[in-house]
């Protein structure tokens, strides 16, 4: 079985201690830092910006996986991979044409995501399958830390991991992320429905030892 991927969330994580709470989660075995980018339009609260994507990249060799939710992804795309991002997604239900960013994302040399709100129905992939390297599937209504998962999320990413496989040209190599409420107390359920990279965020930076935290996500998704 391939490996479950661990994303941390840097949205959650302390600032003031941004470098040490990097190196803890790196240091336990982290596979990726999730940055939430958010706009104050499309979600209600505002994040980051490129600036803290170089400050990431400066402090670790992760790979950062870049989410925008924001109302004009198109316009963001090139900042944030030119500071880094190994990979961004964006959401298709701010995006009028998914199908030419997700191949502009690719020809910039980074990995290509689509993510979906809770109440975007699984089906809504169905004709841009062969562009995708990631879908998101958001399992609380984005915009905030802390948010307790919805669980009637669990049986759509089961649908979107086997609508990916029986797509044509069999897509198994997109990887699905689920985010938001991830726990040790759902990973081994989340991986089960098919999710391949777990976004965490409070159940790691928010506890007082984050390493620690990431060693008991990684046993709970075994």
């Amino acid at each position: 079985m391939p490996k479950t991927l661990l994303a941390p969330s840097i949205l959650s994580c302390d600032l003031l201690r941004l470098e040490a709470q990097v190196a803890a989660v790196e240091r336990a075995g982290a596979d990726w830092l999730h940055v939430d980018i958010m706009d104050g339009h499309f979600v209600p609260a505002l994040s980051f910006g490129p600036k803290l994507v170089e400050t990431l990249r400066r402090l670790t060799s992760l790979p950062l996986d870049v989410h925008l939710m924001v109302e004009d992804p198109d316009r963001w795309v090139e900042p944030f991979i030119a500071a880094g991002a190994g990979g961004v997604s964006f959401h298709l239900e701010a995006c009028r044409h998914p199908r030419r960013l997700l191949r502009h994302i690719r020809s910039l040399g980074a990995r290509a995501g689509l993510a979906l709100n809770p109440a975007t129905p699984a089906d809504s992939l169905r004709y841009l399958t062969p562009e995708l390297d990631l879908v998101v599937v958001m399992s609380v209504d984005p915009g905030f830390a802390a948010q307790p998962f919805l669980p009637e999320t669990l049986p759509k990413l089961s649908a979107v991991r086997a609508g990916l496989d029986a797509a044509a040209g069999a897509r198994t190599a997109c990887l699905v992320e689920v985010d938001g409420g991830v726990g040790p107390a759902n990973a081994k359920a989340l991986v089960a429905a098919g999710a391949s990279v777990l976004v965490a965020g409070n159940s790691i930076f928010g506890q007082t030892d984050p390493g620690a935290a990431l060693v008991a996500l990684r046993q709970a998704a075994r």
